[in-house]
C-alpha cells in the first residue's frame, strides 16, 4: 500500500542542496566518484539499450558460473538460508513504501545532474531487481515496480553506516529477479540517471529461478503464453497490453453506467445452453445428480431480467464454447451483452459506435488507429450496408430478387417445386462464383454452399466466404436472413430478413445486435424449427458413423456442430409474461482489445489462454 510522506516542493528542495568541491570543481550534492561513469544498466525486458553511463551486459557472477536453472536454484536456496542466518527473513510480510518509481521521476524531474536532495525526508521504494552491477565499493541495481523503473545507487560506506554489513549482503545475496525494498535519498548522477541512494536495502522476496536473457527476452512464443507471469516480467509491451485491456473494460463499464445501465450477473452453469448456436462444455453436478453445461451466451437470462422490469442491463463476463482454437478464437472469452428496453437495433448501432469510439480515445488517444499496419477510422459514422448488398457486390447475385421470386412461387401454391427451383438455380450460380474465385481459401467454402438448405443459409454462407474480408473499415452488416437469426425480430418492412446487424472491422466480427424478438409464439416456433433441424442433422451424422463402423470403415470425423440442442421452455414462459420492445447488443471484448492494442492473436490479450 502506498504510504506517501510529505515532500518539500522542488524550489525548497533545491535550496537545501549543499555545494561541495570535487576534483577542483563545484558540484551540487555529495562528491561524485569516478565509478559513477558506469552506473546505468538496462531493464530486464531489453526495452532500453545501454545508455551513456556505460552499462554492460552482465549478470550475477555466481549465477553465471552455474550451468543450469537447477544449479542456480540450489545456490539461491542457500542464499535464502544465509539471509535467515543473519536474522533476515527472505520472504517478508510487507514493506512501508512511500513512493512508486514514477512518482519520484515526476517529483524530481527538475533535479540537475550531479545533485542530491540530502535534506529531504528519505523515500522508500520497492520492486523487482532487473539488473545489477557491482564495481568495487559501489553497486548499481535497476529496480522496477508497477509504475516504472529507477536506479538504486549503493555506496558501501553510506549503506554500511546505516545498515552494518549491508553492502556485503547486496553484493553476495541479492540477485537479479529478487524483490527488494530500498530507502534513502534521491540524487541524479552526473550522467543524468535519477537514483535512490541506499541507506537501507533488504530482500523482500528471494527469487529462486533466473530470469531469461535480458537482451533477447522470451523468444519461445508457446512459453510466453504458458508462463505468462514470466512474459509479464520480461516484456514491457505485454504489460502495456493488459493495462490497456483493463482500461477498455473500465471504459465500457463507465460508459454504460453513465447511460443508466446496471451491471448484473447471471449463471455460468445452465440446464440448457441457449442464446447462441455453439457447442457447449458439459459437466455433472454430483449433489443434484444431473448434467449441466457452461453458458455459451448470457443473452437469455439477461432478457429474463428485462421481463422482470430492469430496463437497462448489461453483463461483462466469461462465455465458454467447446470449439476450436485459432488466432481469433479461444474456448473461453469475455463478452459484454447489453439490453435496453424500448430501443431497437438502430439505437444499438448508435450505442456501439459510441462505446468503441470511447475505448479508442481512452487507450489510443485518437479515434483514428492502426491495426497491423492498416489505418482504421472510428471518427466517422460507421458504414451501414445489407448482407445482400455485399454479396451482390462480390458475386453479382441479387438475393433480394431471388428471395422475392421464391416467395412468389410459394404464394402461387402447388407442391413447392417453384421455390425449390429458385433455390437450386441460385445455389448453382453461387457454386460457379465460388469456383471462379481466385482465392483458394474462398474456394474451400464450396461444401457449405452446396449443403445450404435455404436461400437464407446460402446468402449467409456466401457472405462469410466473399463478403467479410472486404469489411476493413467499421461496417454494420444488416438484415440477416430469418433462418439464421432465431432471436431477432422480422424486419418491419422487408420479408425474409431480420432487424439484426453484425459489426465487422478488419474483416472480423466484433459485435452482434438485434431488435429482440418479443413475440413468444413466434419465438417458440423458431426455436422448435432450429432444434429439429439441428438434431436431425446430428442424428444423420451419428447414423453414418454407426454404418461406417459396421462396415469396418473409418468413421467420419467429428465436426464442431456434433452435439444435440434443447429448447429453453422457461425462457418462452418468461416471454409469455411480456417483454417490452428491446434492443440487444453483444461485443467481443477480447477482439476489441486485440484491435485497440494492435495485437495479432487473441492469445496476446488473454492473460492465460487455453493451450494445446
Amino acid at each position: 500500500m502506498l504510504n506517501a510522506k510529505p515532500l518539500l516542493d522542488a524550489p525548497q528542495r533545491l535550496r537545501r542542496l549543499r555545494p561541495v568541491v570535487s576534483h577542483g570543481r563545484l558540484v551540487i550534492g555529495r562528491a561524485v566518484k569516478p565509478a559513477d561513469k558506469a552506473e546505468v544498466q538496462t531493464a530486464a525486458d531489453g526495452a532500453k539499450k545501454p545508455g551513456k553511463d556505460g552499462a554492460k551486459k552482465q549478470d550475477n557472477k555466481v549465477a553465471q558460473s552455474a550451468s543450469s536453472p537447477e544449479e542456480i536454484r540450489d545456490i539461491r536456496l542457500k542464499k535464502a538460508e544465509d539471509l535467515r542466518g543473519q536474522g533476515l527473513e527472505p520472504y517478508a510480510y510487507g514493506f512501508d513504501r512511500t513512493h512508486f518509481t514514477k512518482d519520484l521521476q515526476e517529483l524530481y524531474a527538475e533535479l540537475p545532474a550531479g545533485a542530491e536532495d540530502e535534506g529531504a525526508v528519505p523515500v522508500a521504494v520497492a520492486g523487482r531487481v532487473v539488473a545489477k552491477r557491482v564495481m568495487g565499493k559501489l553497486a548499481f541495481l535497476s529496480l522496477r515496480d508497477d509504475k516504472g523503473q529507477i536506479q538504486l545507487y549503493v555506496d558501501r560506506n553510506r549503506l554500511d553506516a546505516c545498515q552494518p554489513d549491508g553492502f556485503s549482503a547486496v553484493k553476495g545475496l541479492v540477485d537479479v529477479g529478487d524483490i527488494v525494498g530500498c530507502s534513502g535519498t534521491v540524487k541524479r548522477t552526473e550522467k543524468g540517471e535519477l537514483s535512490v541512494v541506499a541507506t537501507g536495502l533488504r530482500v523482500l522476496t528471494k527469487s529462486l529461478l533466473p530470469l531469461p536473457d535480458k537482451w533477447h527476452g522470451l523468444s519461445d512464443v508457446e512459453k510466453r503464453y504458458r508462463q505468462r507471469y514470466l512474459d509479464l516480467i520480461m516484456t514491457a509491451e505485454v504489460r502495456d497490453t493488459f493495462r490497456a485491456r483493463s482500461r477498455i473494460i473500465s471504459t465500457l463499464r463507465r460508459q454504460l453506467e453513465e447511460r443508466g445501465f446496471i451491471e448484473v450477473e447471471t449463471p455460468v452453469l445452465e440446464s440448457v445452453a441457449g442464446g447462441a448456436d455453439a457447442r457447449p462444455f458439459r459437466t455433472f453436478h454430483n449433489s443434484l445428480g444431473r448434467d449441466l453445461t457452461l453458458r455459451i451466451a448470457t443473452e437469455l437470462h439477461l432478457k429474463r431480467l428485462v421481463v422482470g422490469g430492469f430496463e437497462r442491463v448489461f453483463e461483462l463476463g466469461r462465455v465458454f464454447r467447446n470449439e476450436g482454437l485459432s488466432s481469433r478464437h479461444n474456448p473461453e472469452f469475455t463478452s459484454v451483452e447489453i439490453y435496453q428496453a424500448f430501443a431497437d437495433y438502430n439505437d444499438m448501432m448508435t450505442l456501439t459506435e459510441e462505446l468503441i469510439r470511447a475505448c479508442a480515445l481512452e487507450v489510443r488517444g485518437s479515434a483514428q488507429v492502426s491495426y497491423q499496419g492498416v489505418p482504421i477510422d472510428f471518427s466517422q459514422p460507421f458504414r451501414r450496408v445489407t448482407m445482400a448488398e455485399l454479396v451482390r457486390e462480390a458475386t453479382g447475385l441479387d438475393f433480394e430478387e431471388k428471395m422475392a421470386a421464391a416467395r412468389e412461387a410459394a404464394a402461387a401454391g402447388g407442391d413447392g417445386g417453384g421455390a425449390a427451383a429458385v433455390l437450386e438455380e441460385t445455389r448453382a450460380a453461387a457454386e460457379a462464383a465460388i469456383l471462379a474465385h481466385p482465392d483458394k481459401e474462398v474456394r474451400k467454402s464450396l461444401a457449405k454452399v452446396r449443403s445450404a438448405p435455404s436461400l437464407g443459409h446460402l446468402l449467409n454462407e456466401l457472405f462469410e466466404a466473399v463478403g467479410e474480408a472486404g469489411c476493413v473499415q467499421p461496417t454494420f452488416v444488416c438484415e440477416h436472413p430469418l433462418e439464421i437469426s432465431p432471436l431477432a425480430k422480422p424486419h418491419r418492412t422487408k420479408p425474409g430478413v431480420t432487424e439484426r446487424f453484425e459489426l465487422f472491422i478488419y474483416g472480423r466480427e466484433h459485435a452482434n445486435a438485434f431488435s429482440e424478438l418479443t413475440d413468444p409464439v413466434d419465438q417458440r416456433t423458431r426455436f422448435e424449427a432450429q432444434v429439429a433441424r439441428h438434431n436431425a442433422a446430428f442424428a444423420e451424422r451419428q447414423k453414418a458413423k454407426l454404418e461406417a463402423q459396421a462396415a469396418g470403415q473409418e468413421a467420419p470425423a467429428d465436426s464442431e456442430d456434433e452435439y444435440e440442442v434443447a429448447l429453453d421452455s422457461d425462457f418462452i414462459t418468461a416471454l409469455e409474461y411480456g417483454m417490452p420492445p428491446t434492443g440487444g447488443l453483444g461485443i467481443g471484448v477480447d477482439r476489441l482489445v486485440m484491435l485497440l492494442t494492435d495485437s495479432p492473436s487473441i492469445r496476446d490479450v488473454i492473460a492465460f489462454p487455453t493451450m494445446n
